[in-house]
């Protein structure tokens, strides 16, 4: 799954993605960016909720 990495400032591919839900019920995915460690998130379904 690809996301936006704040620190790196560039979309890469998710590493360890976890299907999670927020506060207010809607779906994401939270990981790790495989180049600088930081965490990631994506909002919206996804195919870690299927």
């Amino acid at each position: 799954m690809e996301a936006y990495c704040l620190k790196c400032r560039e979309k890469r591919e998710m590493s360890e993605p976890v299907a999670i839900q927020m506060k207010n019920g809607k779906p994401a995915t939270e990981g790790k960016c495989p180049v600088c460690g930081t965490k990631m998130f994506k909002i919206g379904k996804t195919a870690a909720h299927s």
